[in-house]
């Protein structure tokens, strides 16, 4: 199910002079298409992706800092202005339901969660949980299907095993009509069978296959040859 089937910049190339396009991954956005009720958006740390996903959430009616589209609460405003000039492309079906996951900003939504009394749809008070076993809680008592999920680097809090829960409730959120959104480092996650992975890096925005990236390569290579990759890391080892 889709929900969302593109994103288009309204910003004329000319204009693109300030931040958020001094980003060259977001200079030359236009254009993004969405074709599978999963996609996830890669790329290392400070290259773009999260300021785009974030630019998609508010878009999409979401609080900056997370939650659903009943929360709007404010800590600190710390969005660019990049939702400003994207329009995003519905598709003729509506969601129920929807949800924004900002990973470094999830203390403020439980935070607002128990100011708001909202406990039971969360299965309890999520700072009464472990920062893992609070996504997990979001995850399986708070999301309930027909719903856009756009989540950014989820992964940040939680184990090997609960990244393949995650996977797991994915599945069964994407049988339910859901469609999701996922800014990512986890090449755990992103092995999601037939989701469309777009990389962005300085020379833009593309899809790749999984193997292809980065996060599967360098995992892959570590795993094969930890010894010789901590090295060359400055390990003194006996190889």
């Amino acid at each position: 199910m889709l929900y969302i089937s593109q994103i288009r910049n309204k910003k004329p190339l000319h204009e693109r002079n300030h931040y958020p396009y001094n980003i060259p991954s977001l200079s030359g956005l236009d254009e993004l298409k969405f074709r599978n009720p999963v996609t996830f958006i890669v790329g290392e740390n400070g290259i773009g992706k999260s300021t785009l996903v974030e630019a998609i959430a508010i878009n999409a009616g979401f609080n900056p800092e997370g939650g659903s589209r009943n929360f709007n609460f404010s800590t600190m405003d710390s969005h660019s202005a990049l939702f400003e000039d994207i329009q995003v492309i519905r598709t003729a079906y509506r969601n129920r339901d929807g949800y924004f996951l900002r990973a470094e900003s999830f203390y403020n939504v439980a935070t607002a969660v128990d100011q708001y009394e909202a406990q039971k749809s969360y299965g309890g008070s999520l700072h009464e949980r472990s920062h893992g076993e609070s996504f997990l809680s979001l995850l399986h008592h708070r999301l309930n299907g027909n719903g856009l999920y756009i989540f950014d680097e989820p992964e940040s809090a939680l184990s090997i095993i609960s990244q393949l829960n995650m996977l797991s409730r994915i599945k069964q959120l994407v049988e339910l009509r859901s469609q999701f959104i996922i800014a990512t480092h986890s090449p755990i996650l992103m092995a999601y069978p037939e989701a469309d992975i777009y990389q962005v890096s300085e020379n833009g925005i593309k899809l790749i296959a999984y193997q292809d990236t980065e996060q599967y390569k360098l995992m892959k290579y570590f795993m094969n040859n930890h010894e010789r990759m901590l090295s060359e890391l400055g390990f003194d080892l006996i190889l």
